[in-house]
């Protein structure tokens, strides 16, 4: 290799350091932002971010970025007052908080119990319909959610389940994202794999409890974390299915309702809300990425 093309390679590598770590701070710093903020005064965060909230508008932020170029990222003075409130003094939050955990959790167990079978049925059986059936369910889940959600709302009233929880699981549960990505991993599972379970007198029932299962399982991983973080950040459907019950709305609706005067809160509260999708996407970090792998990676 000549001078000339090291000097090139290293500004080329160099050029593409500069993108990528532009691109993470661009990704890093609300969440920054956000958990140093929630550390601060009230009265220190109402000077930062008061005009906005007071005034509103496109103005107010046009007007706040000339006047204060640079954003606060250390405080003044470190206190947790916005803690104190949120998790001992209003328990609304907490409330909430717990209503985010009951529709969540429902939805990405049993989302992905029913793709596991309807998976399995995609990825063994050769049937005259399977390939229409297949597309039908990729394009439902090509469809932008707004799309679904009258049809949604009508089944639902029909049902008599609207301003109940059930009006949120049951469209989630039947949602088929989990079913397109646990079928693309089953059917690269080697064929000969399961022809030998079967010499071995493995039933079908056997083959898809000890086979298919264990060799989905990063992908079942992948799925559910991504499941998780998707409807952990759903508005729209609490907004439309529980409009008269705001007793039953999660943490992420509610947060859209703290008033100006709450600033504060609603940074710890954002700050509280990061936590258990950061440290399931963490603990399940190197699972995922091979989970989404696999989807591809598997040959038969």
């Amino acid at each position: 290799m000549t001078k000339s093309m090291k000097i090139k390679r290293v500004i080329s590598i160099s050029i593409a350091l500069v993108i990528l770590a532009f691109t993470a701070a661009m990704f890093i710093m609300p969440i920054v932002l956000t958990v140093t903020n929630s550390f601060m005064t009230k009265s220190e965060i109402t000077a930062n971010y008061g005009k906005i909230f007071s005034e509103g508008g496109s103005s107010a932020v046009s007007s706040y970025i000339a006047d204060k170029v640079n954003l606060k990222i250390i405080p003044d003075k470190v206190s947790f007052s916005q803690y104190v409130t949120v998790l001992v003094k209003s328990p609304q939050y907490l409330l909430k908080f717990w209503n985010s955990i009951i529709l969540v959790v429902p939805i990405v167990i049993f989302q992905i119990i029913i793709a596991l079978g309807a998976s399995y049925s995609f990825a063994r059986y050769k049937g005259r319909f399977r390939n229409t059936m297949f597309f039908i369910y990729i394009a439902l889940m090509l469809m932008p959610y707004q799309v679904t959600l009258v049809p949604n709302y009508l089944v639902a009233d029909w049902m008599n389940i609207l301003e109940t929880r059930w009006s949120i699981i049951l469209p989630g549960i039947f949602s088929p994202f989990a079913v397109f990505i646990l079928t693309k991993t089953m059917q690269r599972i080697p064929s000969s794999i399961v022809e030998a379970a079967k010499i071995d007198g493995a039933n079908e029932w056997k083959i898809f409890r000890k086979v298919f299962i264990p060799m989905s399982k990063n992908a079942i991983y992948s799925v559910a974390i991504l499941l998780f973080m998707d409807y952990w950040n759903m508005v729209e459907q609490p907004l439309i299915m529980l409009q008269k019950s705001d007793e039953m709305h999660p943490l992420s609706v509610f947060l859209s309702k703290i008033n100006a005067g709450e600033i504060g809160l609603a940074f710890a509260v954002a700050a509280i809300y990061m936590v258990l999708p950061l440290l399931l996407f963490l603990y399940s970090e190197d699972r995922v990425l091979e989970g989404v792998a696999s989807s591809s990676a598997i040959k038969g």
